[in-house]
């Protein structure tokens, strides 16, 4: 067995006996047409065809990067989310297998069938191009509340009844606000290998000093935005990905990212949202009609979120050492300074 990990273009042969282990009826299966796809910031993400007498299988293999981007990452913990949100209605994809150990290319990895749908586009962003830009304001619209109504019922799961309190971090404190602010601190650290840039130092005060106990515990899609989601011809919701940063926290932290990376998409980049794109506004009241219950410190968890993304941002810069005047962060740190005042 191979210890080194193998490049993106042996992936398809490298991948072919575990194909043949594990799909039935592959004893002569091929791989075809590898491609990675422009998701996958904290997983590679390939797809590709299985091709046997029988037909043609579409599939999907992601694997962890060159370079850990978070201090805890886990294939597992991402794997399990997806294997116990099966069956809650949720078209989450489904996990073929999973392999953790030696293995032929070099690293773990998991295999699990391809959805149908194209996600809107992340950079450039989906206010200036991709299937949002094209799309009417009415299709627009469909779209953002595909988008919310999918956060909705994600925050409305039976989180114990799913056996997914494994997402909790009792090691960082009590309650999931303290939690959040010690792992953000301890992330940052070890992002920047020592003290963040004075804004995220800021953002971590704040979020200490103004902590506070949600109404309710919810789980929460962590990545919570349309570019993870894909969407059919007719807008309507097929599939959502990524979940690497699930968790057990407020339930209006998956709002406030999906806000935050909005206003990065669109406000930030100097340009107005498309027509038909809701209001904040709009958008906080839907939620709040959808699961009866008020949000309420949004503010707090856009502060929180922003420095969360913020973390395999300054872990690149500081490992990759990027030029003076290549700032990654740049909306992060605009949106917490912007937000803290």
């Amino acid at each position: 067995m191979s210890t080194t990990r193998i490049p993106a273009e042996d992936l398809g042969a490298a991948l072919e006996p575990a194909v043949r282990e594990h799909l039935p009826g592959s004893g002569k299966a091929k791989v075809r047409n590898l491609l990675r796809t422009e998701r996958g910031f904290a997983t590679e993400t390939y797809l590709f065809e299985v091709e046997d007498d029988y037909g043609s299988v579409p599939l999907v293999v992601r694997r962890p990067p060159d370079m850990s981007l978070f201090p805890d990452y886990d294939l597992l913990r991402q794997v399990l989310v997806m294997k116990r949100l099966a069956g809650t209605g949720l078209p989450v994809p489904t996990v073929t297998w999973l392999e953790r150990g030696d293995n032929p290319l070099g690293s773990p990895y998991f295999v699990m069938n391809r959805l149908e749908g194209r996600a809107p586009s992340d950079y450039p962003s989906y206010h200036t191009a991709g299937n949002y830009f094209e799309a009417t304001p009415e299709g627009r619209a469909r779209m953002w509340w595909g988008c919310v109504d999918t956060i909705a019922e994600i925050n409305q799961l039976d989180w114990r009844a799913l056996r997914l309190d494994f997402l909790a971090f009792p090691q960082h404190g009590d309650g999931v606000i303290e939690q959040g602010v010690n792992y953000l601190e301890a992330a940052l650290n070890w992002a920047c290998e020592g003290d963040p840039p004075e804004t995220y130092r800021r953002a971590v005060a704040h979020l200490r000093e103004h902590r506070y106990e949600p109404e309710r515990i919810s789980l929460c899609w962590g990545d919570a935005r349309m570019s993870n989601i894909l969407y059919d011809e007719d807008f309507r919701v097929r599939g959502v990905l990524d979940w690497e940063i699930a968790h057990l926290g407020a339930p209006e932290s998956d709002l406030a990212w999906m806000l935050f990376l909005d206003w990065a998409c669109s406000e930030y980049e100097g340009h107005a949202p498309l027509p038909g794109t809701p209001s904040r506004e709009e958008t906080v009241s839907y939620y709040e009609k959808r699961t009866g219950h008020e949000v309420r410190h949004l503010e707090y968890q856009e502060i929180f979120s922003a420095a969360l993304l913020s973390i395999p941002l300054l872990r690149m810069t500081h490992r990759v050492r990027l030029p003076p005047d290549m700032n990654i962060t740049g909306f992060c740190t605009a949106r917490i300074e912007q937000l803290l005042g």
